[in-house]
């Protein structure tokens, strides 16, 4: 289970078409499933499913009143800088609202022992591909067009289960929330 911010329709789509543009003709990666692309707050790993219900009331109980998270895409991310796995599209955070979302959740699922908060500060991104498994090299994605740079709302809180597949993974959502 993870908790996440989901993108808006309009800027989910219009991501995913410039990130398609960027990795046509790219065997070697898989391309994230335009509706799965989202701003993970806190990975909780494998639970139990009869907890959905009390770890979506701690998550969503407490949340900041600061307002809407608003993000704006960047630039595209590496991951790990060499030998790529994946490749993240980094987001600017304006005024610090998604960090203030991501802090109020983590707390909340630590305090219920659902999640340990990670060491490094949170990073808010888009994952928008992922290098198939048998590839060994993975060449870097070319200097692409600047990312659309209309920020963008993410009001809505998602608790998703990730069902692990050979063709990706199948995000379910268990539990929603509108920001405000």
């Amino acid at each position: 289970m993870f908790v996440a911010l989901d993108l808006p329709l309009a800027a989910r789509s219009e991501l995913a078409a410039w990130r398609d543009a960027l990795v046509d003709g790219r065997g070697d990666l898989r391309p994230v499933a335009p509706e799965a692309l989202h701003v993970t707050l806190v990975f909780l790993g494998w639970q139990d499913e009869s907890a959905a219900d009390a770890i979506a009331a701690a998550a969503f109980g407490e949340l900041p009143s600061a307002g809407v998270p608003i993000l704006r895409a960047t630039g595209v991310r590496p991951l790990p800088p060499r030998g790529p796995r994946l490749f993240a599209l980094d987001l600017e955070d304006l005024e610090g609202r998604a960090s203030g979302v991501q802090a109020s959740v983590s707390d909340a699922l630590a305090t219920g022992r659902w999640y340990e908060p990670e060491k490094r500060p949170f990073w808010p991104h888009i994952t928008l591909a992922r290098v198939k498994r048998r590839e060994r090299r993975v060449a870097p994605l070319p200097e692409a067009p600047a990312p659309p740079s209309e920020p963008f709302s993410a009001s809505e809180l998602t608790l998703y289960r990730s069902t692990l597949r050979p063709q990706g993974a199948l995000y379910e959502p268990l539990a929603r929330v509108e920001l405000t």
